[in-house]
């Protein structure tokens, strides 16, 4: 696998911010994602289970083979600080198989609203 690939997002607190992963095989074809089910974690530091903040919302859809992933404003209102790690990561329900989609930073611009 040619994972996991590095996005590092500008968050805009409290904000929805939404994108998607359409992951591929090392020779460019469509990584199949039946039996999978996906998560995003959020963190202040990698390694560190203590810090967990939060998830965000990471739903698979296997007709189109990707991964939508959101922050709510719900979640993104945990995040008071200004920088965070995260993780997108598949699990195969029959294989228990485990592959970290997507990584890097998250970077929190605070807004003018929340405090």
């Amino acid at each position: 696998m040619a994972f996991p690939a590095t996005y590092n997002i500008a968050y805009y607190r409290g904000d929805q911010f939404d994108f998607v992963i359409n992951p591929k095989n090392p020779n460019g074809t469509t990584f199949a994602l039946d039996e999978y089910s996906a998560l995003f974690i959020i963190n202040t530091e990698r390694g560190n289970p203590a810090t967990f903040i939060s998830y965000g919302s990471a739903s698979v859809n296997t007709a189109l083979d990707n991964v939508t992933c959101k922050i709510s404003p719900e979640v993104g209102n945990q995040l008071s600080g200004t920088s965070y790690v995260y993780d997108i990561q598949v699990t195969n329900s029959s294989t228990s198989a485990v592959y970290t989609l997507l990584t890097g930073a998250i970077n929190v611009t605070q807004d003018v609203r929340n405090a």
